[in-house]
């Protein structure tokens, strides 16, 4: 589930159409000159950019200037896209330089979220602000035309609000005028942690909506059945976006996570809300709101923010981009586009996919991604989480991508960066690998000499991933075959710069263009960006070295495939990038030979391999220290509680045969069943939605007295991913401080995120690398200790996250979890699992090994089933 936004969201895809008027006429791109001075190697260094820090850059063109208006009243401008001068003082008041007396001007948002309130307690929460010229707009006195700025104020996840203000200037200072739309509502009074709000919907507009006849009254989807806010179907009202589509009407969509994004119709004149006024196409997967509007994507509390319409006059077609993903360096963030050709879709992408959800599924099958987190060679640190980004096209007729891009430093630093793009023979936006240095695509395309070559090769995918993508090598021949690392075949469209490539049966479509790298010289390089049938995105950067640079590149390719340490065999490359050869030594062939094969002892074996990597007369060596992982017999640790399923005390009390006295119970229907490879297993199945109906209960005191020692569940699972009602965040297995939204708490889903939140100290083990397989008996070990999370599969490492956790384990504040289940866990309003079977659920007070790990799935594999 989404963790609190630290920003704001995207706006303004300013192109000729958008949001455009006569007053912002795009300029005619002047050429770009490159400052650089020569080096005392004869190469030419190119002069730093001057960058900013402004999240969720939103993009629009005053004149000969470009602005972006970005989350926290940041804003900075820029007369080239490369350089950018920030002018704004983030939430300083009352001298704020957008808005005055923050507080005051405001105020009409505030009263609803945003200052001092819930998660922006002590301060504000001002995000997402979207900026135009609206020539049609009338002004208090009389006159028309103005800047408009709509923007969000939030207090949690889904209490936030959207509201605009108006300016003579496009640097402010902007006044406010109304707030359109509310979200976090409830049914009946309610308060939220650190606030005094009443969230009732008669204290947001809606009630006056009804009184006077614009609502036709309350939609019962809204609420939950306990009257809650429902955010699997209602939208968190920030973000908002507004564009004009080919007739000149004025749209806002807007919308995070929750219930998806959504689409209202904006007056021209007033720049408040049409609602539609009744619900339409409710059973349709682009519903109609009566307040909110159209659905046009997401929904079922799926990630998904920052969304941004973009209207192409030369091709007809409105592209929708959004961001999935947790927006931290570490929370995959990464931009998806989908398109249409009519202004409120619906939104498909390449596969025919609809933007907005089928159910509560997994939404990485869905939109093309556009840029993953990935590093080239001549970058000093690799790019993460890139997001919510706008996009415009020029009055030269090009469009480019604007958006913030974290690092792979460890910090939350981040900045903006501007790509160009261009359209396919498909007709979708592709983007240049490179960010943006005044290069022009030559229309008339390239010669098949500029094209042959070795390239960097980065597949984006299509995973929610805050890995690093795998950059390879591959060649693209004169023969129009792709070897290496990747192979395939490749063309180019004679007389363009459109390109394909074929790569294991997928077709991708481009466009080749000679750009400047990302280095510190000149150095134009040959690259090309496609876009897949997959709806995955590939990028290839050309490279000209040397027989001694060749190994000097084949040695550092090899560090992404060689591992620190290892418990199986090691592949031993005899061939390199760039067609180099490589052999092998080792420094204890006991332990790994010159083929990789491990030898595994009760200890842990370093060995030293060494890499002669050649080409030609160049010859480069490369060491390696791998650490063969010794290997336990068994355990000496007794579990303190372990259920087996063999024995029950009554019809619904399951028996202990850990070292601490007390029993597991039943709950619902929850039961034990006889399984014909493992005998006797707790059997839970659930319908959609429950939440606490059918699980195991362990008894209250499994986490009293846990110390810095940790601890450690391990269990048999069996979970029917393909079940109707699966969903992947439902837990395995959750303890938590009594109930929904009950801190402390630690967890592990079905998809295997393992967390703790315990003590103001919390982390989440979320990359995962292998996922359960459907309906199939599989042993999961999760550890916490105070330095982090490991995630264990067949004794096997899948995911880990390392964080200082000690305040987790003072003072026994562990035990204040008294509500531990197994099948069962809501804390972010999760629901139940929909059908699984577990086996030997067993909890150790101590975080187990690794080799612990590894031995305790050895003695229960080996152990006889069908018991």
């Amino acid at each position: 589930m989404k963790i609190r936004k630290l920003t704001s969201y995207l706006l303004a895809g300013m192109i000729a159409t958008t949001i455009i008027s006569p007053k912002m006429a795009f300029a005619e791109e002047t050429t770009q000159n490159v400052q650089a001075s020569a080096n005392i190697e004869n190469k030419v260094t190119i002069a730093a950019k001057e960058r900013v820090s402004v999240h969720d850059p939103s993009i629009v063109k005053d004149g000969n200037e470009y602005y972006v208006f970005g989350s926290h009243i940041e804003a900075a401008k820029s007369k080239d896209l490369q350089n950018w001068t920030k002018f704004t003082n983030s939430y300083t008041t009352p001298n704020n330089t957008l808005f005055g007396d923050l507080s005051k001007n405001l105020a009409g948002s505030f009263a609803w979220a945003g200052e001092n309130d819930s998660d922006s307690y002590g301060g504000y929460s001002v995000w997402a602000p979207c900026v135009f010229w609206n020539n049609d707009y009338i002004n208090a006195d009389g006159t028309k035309g103005a800047y408009m700025m709509y923007y969000c104020t939030s207090s949690t996840y889904k209490r936030s609000d959207i509201g605009y203000a108006v300016a003579k200037n496009i640097e402010g200072p902007y006044t406010y005028i109304d707030t359109i739309i509310y979200s976090g509502f409830t049914k009946g009074d309610a308060y939220d942690s650190k606030s005094t709000k009443n969230t009732n919907y008669i204290n947001t507009n809606i009630k006056k909506l009804i009184d006077n006849g614009t609502l036709s009254g309350v939609n019962s989807n809204w609420f939950a059945n306990d009257g809650a806010y429902n955010t699997s179907y209602a939208p968190n009202a920030i973000d908002p976006e507004l564009f004009y589509d080919k007739d000149g009407t004025l749209w806002m969509n807007y919308g995070s996570w929750s219930g998806g994004i959504y689409m209202l119709q904006i007056n021209k004149e007033t720049g408040k809300a049409i609602y539609p006024g009744q619900d339409k196409n409710a059973d349709s997967v682009n519903p109609t709101d009566r307040y909110f509007g159209t659905r046009i994507a997401g929904g079922y509390t799926k990630s998904g923010e920052g969304s941004e319409i973009v209207y192409d006059k030369e091709n007809g077609y409105y592209y929708l981009y959004m961001s999935y993903g947790g927006l931290a360096a570490n929370g995959g963030y990464n931009i998806r586009l989908f398109r249409a050709k009519n202004s409120n879709g619906p939104y498909l992408d390449e596969a025919g996919n609809n933007a907005a959800l089928l159910g509560n599924v997994d939404n990485t099958y869905c939109g093309i991604k556009l840029i993953g987190n990935y590093k080239f060679d001549c970058l000093d640190v690799g790019y993460k989480s890139a997001g919510h980004n706008s996009s415009f096209i020029d009055s030269d007729g090009q469009m480019y991508l604007i958006y913030h891009t974290r690092f792979n430093n460890g910090t939350e630093e981040h900045q903006v960066r501007v790509h160009q793009m261009f359209i396919n023979e498909e007709g979708w936006p592709v983007v240049a690998p490179y960010e943006y240095n005044g290069d022009k695509i030559y229309t008339s395309g390239y010669s098949k000499d500029d094209i042959v070559g070795y390239y960097q090769f980065i597949n984006h995918g299509s995973e929610n991933s805050s890995k690093m993508l795998n950059t390879v090598t591959a060649k693209l021949n004169s023969d129009n075959t792709i070897t290496g690392d990747i192979t395939g075949t490749w063309s180019v469209k004679n007389g363009s710069y459109y390109m394909d490539a074929t790569i294991a049966g997928v077709t991708y479509k481009g466009v080749f263009f000679k750009q400047q790298d990302e280095s510190k010289y000149e150095n134009k390089v040959m690259t090309f960006t496609a876009v897949g049938s997959n709806n995955q995105c590939i990028w290839g950067s050309k490279i000209k070295l040397n027989d001694k640079q060749a190994v000097e590149f084949a040695a550092k390719a090899l560090e992404s495939s060689i591992p620190n340490t290892t418990k199986t065999n090691i592949t031993l490359p005899k061939t390199g990038a760039l067609d180099t050869t490589i052999s092998w030594s080792s420094s204890n062939k006991n332990s790994i030979d010159v083929d990789g094969k491990i030898k595994r002892t009760g200890n842990d074996e370093s060995t030293i391999l060494t890499a002669k990597i050649t080409k030609g007369q160049a010859v480069y060596t490369k060491t390696f220290s791998v650490t063969v992982k010794g290997k336990l017999a068994n355990i000496s640790e007794t579990p303190i509680y372990k259920f087996d399923f063999e024995k029950l005390n009554s019809l619904s009390e399951v028996s202990n045969s850990g070292s601490k006295n007390g029993n597991a119970i039943l709950k619902g229907s929850a039961s034990i069943v006889k399984d014909q490879n493992r005998g006797k297993v707790l059997n839970i199945t659930n319908n959609k939605g429950a939440i606490k109906a059918n699980y195991l209960a362990l008894p209250t005191d499994t986490f009293s007295k846990i110390t810095d020692r940790g601890y450690t569940v391990g269990m048999w699972v069996n979970v029917n991913t393909s079940d109707s009602n699966y969903w992947e965040h439902s837990a395995l297995f959750e303890a938590n401080g009594g109930g929904q939204g009950k801190y402390p708490v630690t967890r592990i889903s079905a998809n295997l995120y393992g967390r703790i939140n315990a003590n103001g100290s919390y982390t989440d083990a979320t990359e995962i690398s292998e996922g359960l397989k459907v309906n199939t008996w599989e042993y999961v070990t999760y550890t916490v200790n105070s330095k982090g999370i490991h995630v264990y599969v067949n004794g096997n490492e899948v995911g880990s996250a390392q964080k200082d956790l000690a305040a987790c384990f003072k003072d026994d504040f562990l035990s204040n979890m008294k509500d531990v289940r197994v099948g069962s866990g809501d804390i972010w309003s999760d629901t139940d699992i929909a059908a699984a079977k577990f086996d030997n659920i067993a909890i150790y007070n101590t975080s187990l090994t690794d080799e612990e790990v590894e031995a305790l799935y050895n003695q229960e594999a080996s152990e006889t089933v069908g018991k």
